[in-house]
């Protein structure tokens, strides 16, 4: 996702934050909601939220024997997914928490490919340009350390960091370029804890980082295909995954 992308997501939840903050302090300066919430050793929970999925393609600008395709490969558009997440939640110190958040998210990224050696005015377009819709549905598995700010009435932010490993079970990868089901990422994130009467409310905004290249250049479904076919694979040297999840966690 292109950083002008990420800037706009972190500044619209930090004012959702800063905003959300400032009514609940005011309204619950003099009462303090569940007191002894965070002196718990274990705790747990659940979270719904939506998640901007993105990969990050290394094209190498390769050309076709016969001159005719040189293949380049971006994401340029992102549609939100829906996120849904189980939590425990360890507490190690006053400060310091470790939290595990297995769950499910769903997502979908569409692939533009343009041949730089082609035209507009070709009448078969599709070796001008071609799109690949790529949809997943992830089992994902975070692994975060929370770290904390001391409470303030009603409200206590905090940062966290970790990885998170992630399955995706869209088996349909048969198109112009194929992904490996596995990835590795490396998260951190910001929220705040908003502790209500009965439960605590903590948005989250999370940045991930694929570690992985997802690329599967073990394309048997292609050997009877025709070349052209092939170059797709050919012309891309490198896909890692990226990801902005934006949650609700109640506690």
């Amino acid at each position: 996702m292109k950083l002008t992308k990420l800037r706009h997501i972190a500044c619209v939840m930090m004012l959702l934050l800063v905003g959300v903050a400032v009514a609940h302090a005011q309204d619950n300066d003099m009462i303090l909601n569940r007191p002894y919430a965070d002196v718990k050793p274990i705790h747990f929970g659940f979270s719904v939220g939506m998640n901007f999925q993105n990969l990050a393609i290394t094209n190498n600008g390769m050309v076709s024997d016969d001159g005719r395709f040189e293949w380049y490969a971006d994401v340029p558009a992102h549609s939100p997914g829906f996120s849904v997440n189980v939590l425990a939640d360890y507490r190690i110190a006053d400060h310091f928490n470790l939290r595990v958040s297995p769950g499910l998210y769903f997502g979908n990224k569409v692939i533009r490919y343009l041949n730089h050696r082609g035209s507009a005015d070709w009448s078969n377009q599709d070796h001008y340009k071609q799109n690949q819709n790529v949809k997943s549905t992830y089992i994902v598995l975070p692994i975060d350390l929370k770290m904390s700010a001391k409470r303030y009435h009603n409200m206590r932010p905090y940062f966290t960091t970790g990885v998170m490993y992630a399955h995706d079970l869209a088996k349909d990868r048969s198109e112009q370029l194929k992904l490996k089901d596995a990835d590795l990422m490396f998260t951190v994130g910001m929220g705040c804890d908003f502790y209500m009467p009965f439960f605590k409310l903590c948005p989250e905004i999370k940045f991930c980082f694929g570690l992985k290249n997802l690329l599967d250049r073990n394309r048997p479904d292609l050997e009877e295909e025709e070349e052209v076919n092939k170059l797709f694979t050919q012309s891309v040297s490198k896909i890692s995954s990226n990801m902005v999840v934006v949650t609700f966690f109640f506690e």
